[in-house]
C-alpha cells in the first residue's frame, strides 16, 4: 500500500484498464524505477516510509497547489476559495503579457488602486507591477475581494495567519481557444513529398506558400494542414520521420526554398549556386522519373553548401537589425539549439557520447567550445532565422489568399533522446524513460516510440516554461495547431529504458495547468487547435478538450456507434467541433481503403496476424457497410465499382457532417494508393520518403496537380455551390487576340 500511495502522489498509476472490464496492475519494477525518473527513492521499504512521509507532509502542509488556474470569467478554484480568512495573497506577474493594462497594473505614480469589496489591495511600488490582497474576515470570500489579474502566467504568494509564505505558479487564462470562423475545407499533406518543378528533391517552404495560394484562390480552400517542421537530428543518414525530431523548439532549415532567400542575388559566386541547382534538379528527375525515393540527406548535403555560400553574403543594414531583433527575442533557447548543431557537427548527433564536458550545456567547457565554433553558431542562428521568415511568408500567402484558417502546423509528441532538446533542457526530461503506447485489441506487444517524456514535476517547478516557449514559438506563424497524441496533456505511457513496452505505466501530468497554458498561447496568438484524440482515449478527456474549445479529429472509417449497433454513423451524429478526415499519414489513402491495396500490401510485408482470406473479408464487409451508407444518402449515383466516384462520395459525406473543418489528403485528389507511413514497418517499407502519386503509382509535381481533372472533379465536390466563379484576368500571353 505504501508504494501505491507514494506512486499516486507522484501520479503514477500502478495498475491500467485497457477496456472497461479489464484492469492490469503495473510491475513494481516498472513502478519504482519510473519513480526514480521522478527524482523519488523507492527502492527499498525503507525508501518508500521516508519517500512517502516527506511527500504527504509536503501536501498536507501547502495551501496551495504547485500551480493554480484561473478560467477567465469562471468561478475561482476552490483552493483560492479555501483559504484562510485574512490570508494575504501577492500576485507579481512573471512575464510581460500582452494586453491591455489592468486594475491590477502599477500606474506611473507607482500605487495599485483598491478594490472594491470587504477586502482591500494594500499599496504597491514595484515595478513589475505587483498587486496584494488580502481575503475578507468571513469563511468564504465574497465576490469583490479578488480582481483578476490580466491573461498571463503570474507568481503568486499567499500568507495565511500565523502561517508561512508559500508560493505557486498562477495561470490565468481565457475560457476557450480560439474558434475557425464557419466551416472550412482543406488539405493535409506531407510537405517533404510535394515536390514543384523548383523543388529540390523534396517539397519545401516555398511549395507550401504555392499550394496555400492556389488552393485558397482556385478552390477556395481555408487551410493546408502540414506534417511537424521540427528541425530534425543532424548526421547521416537522419531519421526520415518527422515525429522523431531533435528539436520541437525550432524548425528545420531543409525546407527552405533556397531562391527565395534574399541574398541568394547577391552571391559572390553564382555559379557555385548554378551548380547546386543543377545537381538538386537530378535529384527531384530520379524522384519524379526513376522511381527513386526522396532522400532528405542528399537534399540537405546540397541545401547545406548554398546556405554556406549565401550566409558568407554581408546582410543589408535593415536586414542586419531584423537578425538582432530575432536573435534577442529567441534569446537563450536559440543560443543552445544553434550551440548543439555546431558540436553535432564535429562530436556526432547523440551528445551522450559527446566529451564529458560538452554533455552539460552550461560548462566551462561547453563555453569554450561555443567560443571556438562560432561563426558555425552563427550559421546555425542564421538558418533559423531564415527559415521563420518562410514559415511566416506561407502563412502571409495563405491568408492573402482569403484563406480562413491558414497553415495548420503539427506539434510532434516529442524528441530525439540525444537531439538539442533534451541537451539543453535535461532538467525538463526523465532520462532513462521513453513514451509508447500501452498493449491493446490493436498491438499485444504496446509501443515504444523511443521519445523521452517531460517531468511533469520539473514543468510545474519551472512555471511550465519549456511548455510556454515550445508553443510560442509553433503558434507565431500558425493558423491552426494540430497536437499529435493530445491525449498527452492528460497522462503518457512510459516505459522504461531495457524493459518491453507491456510493462510500463501511465505518468500524469497536471491537465489542468497543461490546458490553460495552451488555451493561453493560442489565444495571444488568435490560433485555432486541433488535438488528435483517436484510438484509446481515457475517459473524460474529450469533454474536458471540447470545453476548452480543442477540436477533435474524426476518421470516417472509425465513426460508428461503437456502444450500440457498431454500424456507420449518420453524418448528423457527428460531432460539431472537430476536423473530419477520410484518413492521415498513417492510415491507407482512401483509394486503397475502397479498393483493399492496403490489406495487400500488409499481406506482402509480413504484417497481418490472421490469414489472407480472413483479413480480405473483414475488410470488405466494413468497406460495403460504408459504401452501403454513402448510396443510401444519394451520394454515390454511379454505383460503388467506381473507385473514383466512390472517393468523391465519401468526401460527400464529410461535408454533410456538422464538423468545422474537412480534410482532404492531398494523395487522395489524384487516387495514390500508398500510405505515407506504414507503423509496423522500419526497413520492410519507404516509410516517409515517398511522393505524392497517382492511381498508376507516377510522381505527380504541385504543377500537374493542380491541373489534375480529377482533383477537380474531387474538389467541385467541396466547393460551396453559392459562391459565384471568380472572374481572373489572363496573363498577357494567354488573352485572346
Amino acid at each position: 500500500m505504501g508504494l501505491s500511495r507514494l506512486a499516486a502522489l507522484h501520479g503514477v498509476a500502478t495498475s491500467f484498464s485497457p477496456s472497461a472490464d479489464v484492469t492490469v496492475p503495473v510491475p513494481e519494477g516498472t513502478v519504482v524505477a519510473v519513480l526514480a525518473a521522478l527524482g523519488v527513492d523507492a527502492a527499498t521499504p525503507e525508501a518508500v516510509r521516508e519517500a512517502l512521509a516527506a511527500a504527504e507532509s509536503a501536501a498536507c502542509s501547502r495551501l496551495l497547489p504547485a500551480t493554480l488556474v484561473v478560467w477567465t470569467g469562471e468561478p475561482l478554484p476552490p483552493a483560492l476559495t479555501a483559504l484562510p480568512p485574512g490570508t494575504v495573497l501577492t500576485v507579481r506577474p512573471e512575464e510581460p503579457a500582452p494586453a491591455p493594462p489592468s486594475p491590477m497594473r502599477v500606474p506611473a505614480g507607482g500605487t495599485v488602486p483598491a478594490v472594491s469589496g470587504p477586502g482591500a489591495v494594500r499599496a504597491a511600488t514595484d515595478p513589475a507591477a505587483s498587486a496584494t490582497y488580502e481575503t475578507p474576515p468571513q469563511a468564504a470570500p465574497a465576490p469583490g475581494w479578488w480582481t483578476e489579474p490580466p491573461p498571463g502566467v503570474h507568481r503568486l504568494t499567499v500568507r495565511a495567519p500565523g502561517a508561512q509564505a508559500e508560493t505557486c505558479t498562477l495561470v490565468v487564462a481565457p475560457a476557450r481557444v480560439p474558434q475557425p470562423p464557419g466551416r472550412s475545407h482543406g488539405f493535409l499533406v506531407q510537405l517533404y513529398s510535394l515536390l514543384s518543378a523548383r523543388s529540390w528533391g523534396m517539397g519545401d517552404l516555398g511549395d507550401l506558400a504555392d499550394l496555400a495560394s492556389w488552393s485558397g484562390r482556385s478552390l477556395g480552400a481555408g487551410f493546408v494542414q502540414v506534417n511537424p517542421l521540427h528541425a530534425a537530428v543532424l548526421g547521416t543518414p537522419t531519421d526520415p520521420s518527422p515525429y522523431r525530431p531533435s528539436s520541437r523548439r525550432f524548425p528545420d532549415p531543409v525546407h527552405l526554398h533556397i531562391e527565395s532567400v534574399p541574398e541568394y542575388g547577391h552571391a559572390p559566386d553564382p555559379a557555385a549556386l548554378d551548380e547546386l541547382r543543377r545537381r538538386a534538379a537530378e535529384l527531384s528527375e530520379a524522384v519524379l522519373n526513376k522511381g527513386a525515393l526522396i532522400d532528405r540527406d542528399a537534399v540537405w548535403a546540397l541545401k547545406r553548401q548554398a546556405l554556406d555560400i549565401l550566409v558568407a553574403v554581408p546582410l543589408t543594414p535593415g536586414r542586419r537589425a531584423a537578425y538582432c531583433d530575432f536573435l534577442a527575442a529567441q534569446g537563450q533557447a536559440l543560443e543552445d539549439h544553434a550551440l548543439w548543431c555546431a558540436l553535432a557537427e564535429v562530436h556526432g548527433s547523440d551528445w551522450h557520447t559527446w566529451p564529458p564536458g560538452l554533455r552539460d550545456p552550461r560548462s566551462k567547457e561547453t563555453a569554450r567550445a561555443r567560443a571556438e565554433l562560432l561563426h558555425r553558431v552563427d550559421f546555425h542562428c542564421r538558418l533559423a532565422w531564415l527559415t521563420d521568415a518562410q514559415l511566416a511568408a506561407a502563412q502571409r500567402a495563405a491568408k492573402d489568399a482569403g484563406m480562413a484558417v491558414g497553415i495548420v502546423h503539427d506539434l510532434a509528441v516529442g524528441v530525439h533522446p540525444g537531439g538539442a532538446d533534451t541537451w539543453a533542457q535535461q532538467d525538463a526530461f526523465a532520462h532513462g524513460m521513453s513514451v509508447g503506447a500501452p498493449p491493446d485489441a490493436f498491438n499485444a506487444r504496446g509501443q515504444d516510440w523511443g521519445l523521452p517524456p517531460w517531468r511533469p514535476d520539473a514543468l510545474a517547478a519551472s512555471g511550465y516554461a519549456p511548455y510556454r516557449g515550445l508553443l510560442r514559438g509553433l503558434l507565431a506563424h500558425a493558423g491552426a495547431l494540430r497536437i499529435d497524441h493530445v491525449m498527452g496533456l492528460f497522462r503518457l505511457w512510459w516505459v522504461p529504458e531495457g524493459r518491453p513496452p507491456t510493462e510500463g505505466t501511465y505518468v500524469s501530468h497536471d491537465a489542468e495547468a497543461m490546458l490553460a497554458v495552451l488555451v493561453l498561447e493560442a489565444h495571444r496568438a488568435g490560433t485555432v487547435v486541433i488535438g488528435e484524440d483517436l484510438g484509446t482515449v481515457e475517459p473524460g478527456v474529450r469533454e474536458a478538450l471540447a470545453r476548452r474549445g480543442v477540436l477533435g479529429t474524426s476518421v470516417l472509417w472509425f465513426e460508428r456507434d461503437w456502444s450500440g449497433t457498431g454500424r456507420p454513423l449518420a453524418p448528423e451524429q457527428w460531432r460539431e467541433d472537430c476536423l473530419a478526415t477520410a484518413t492521415t499519414h498513417d492510415l491507407p489513402s482512401t483509394a486503397a481503403r475502397l479498393t483493399g491495396d492496403h490489406v495487400a500490401l500488409r499481406h506482402r510485408l509480413g504484417l497481418l496476424t490472421r490469414p489472407l482470406e480472413e483479413e480480405r473479408t473483414e475488410d470488405g464487409t466494413d468497406t460495403a457497410e460504408w459504401l452501403g451508407l454513402l448510396s443510401r444518402l444519394g451520394m454515390l449515383p454511379e454505383g460503388g465499382d467506381d473507385e473514383e466516384a466512390a472517393v468523391r462520395a465519401v468526401h460527400r459525406f464529410l461535408l454533410r457532417t456538422p464538423a468545422r473543418m474537412a480534410g482532404v489528403w492531398l494523395p487522395d485528389t489524384i487516387g495514390d494508393r500508398r500510405p505515407q507511413n506504414l507503423p509496423g514497418t522500419w526497413d520492410q517499407y519507404p516509410n516517409w520518403r515517398l511522393p505524392i502519386a497517382d492511381a498508376e503509382g507516377h510522381p505527380v509535381t504541385l504543377e500537374e496537380l493542380a491541373a489534375s481533372p480529377r482533383l477537380h472533379r474531387l474538389m467541385d465536390v467541396l466547393r460551396p455551390r453559392q459562391e459565384p466563379p471568380r472572374t481572373r484576368t489572363a496573363p498577357p500571353g494567354e488573352r485572346p487576340s
